[in-house]
């Protein structure tokens, strides 16, 4: 067969796995009662099994990152977040879920797809100095100096964190999706960078007292879902949630570009421990 005009070497094979950053599903599910006690009493003890073995996060088949969580409210009962490369091993988490002895037993009613990225309002060392500047520390400064070499220090772990999170070992976890508005007289995406960069600098700024009680992802999900990102935050205690969030809607950059879905609220167990409190 010819080769097609212009092409002097091979495509390159495609791949659904990221070039750089892991894919994240946080998916949520409730327990349907009915379909629950229609089971007899052995399929529901081997679905029980089943379930844990499929969401055990020592296992062969599971993503790098895997979390089970309960669900306070209506909405759902148990709560998985997932991330990993690959999209398809975390769907296939969610497909042996569907095809298990609980499949009917366990129906999704939320689900939201994004990946993990560094933001392009994380300051480069250059940005980071200007921004040194222009709140009044001279290049020349030993202060200057200290803080843009602690920054220089500090800013690889800070975006492998970003691309490839460890899962922090706090009980209290919330997740919700958010925009940024695009209304006539509140537009995020006409405002310039410098503006937009400036705001979200004072916003980290808010985030970062709360360091030690509450640990903060964000996932990017443009083209992936409806909503822009994705917030999940951990905390040692539910009031630190509320805190946060209340303190950080002050922050111009939230007050008045920021649009929030759904709050999902859980507490962090194993599948074992879920399943057992759900009555399962």
């Amino acid at each position: 067969m010819n080769r097609p005009h212009g092409h002097s070497a091979p495509l390159p094979a495609p791949t659904v796995c990221m070039t750089e950053g892991w894919h994240c599903l946080h998916i949520y599910y409730r327990i349907d009662q009915a379909a629950l006690m229609a089971l007899p009493p052995e399929q529901r003890a081997h679905g029980r099994a089943e379930v844990i073995d499929i969401l055990n996060p020592e296992g062969e088949y599971v993503p790098v990152r895997m979390q089970v969580s309960v669900v306070s409210g209506h909405r759902a009962d148990i709560g998985l977040m997932m991330m990993d490369p690959d999209p398809l091993k975390i769907d296939a988490i969610t497909q042996r879920l569907r095809a298990s002895q609980l499949g009917t037993v366990l129906v999704p009613t939320y689900s939201f797809v994004s990946i993990t990225e560094v933001s392009e309002y994380v300051p480069t060392v250059e940005q980071y100095a200007e921004r040194l500047q222009r709140e009044g520390t001279a290049a020349g400064d030993p202060a200057f100096e200290a803080k843009l070499n602690a920054y220089k220090q500090r800013l690889p772990a800070m975006n492998q964190q970003r691309l490839y999170p460890d899962l922090p070992p706090l009980p209290v976890m919330t997740f919700y999706p958010m925009n940024k508005a695009r209304h006539p007289l509140a537009n995020w995406f006409t405002e310039p960078f410098s503006a937009r960069s400036e705001l979200m600098a004072e916003h980290a700024t808010s985030g970062i007292k709360f360091a030690g009680r509450v640990s903060q992802l964000i996932t990017a999900s443009t083209g992936f879902d409806d909503w822009e990102w994705g917030v999940t935050l951990w905390s040692r205690a539910p009031e630190h949630i509320k805190e946060i969030v209340y303190s950080m809607r002050f922050d111009r950059a939230s007050a008045k570009y920021a649009e929030f879905g759904p709050f999902y609220v859980s507490y962090v167990m194993s599948a074992k421990e879920a399943l057992e409190h759900c009555r399962v």
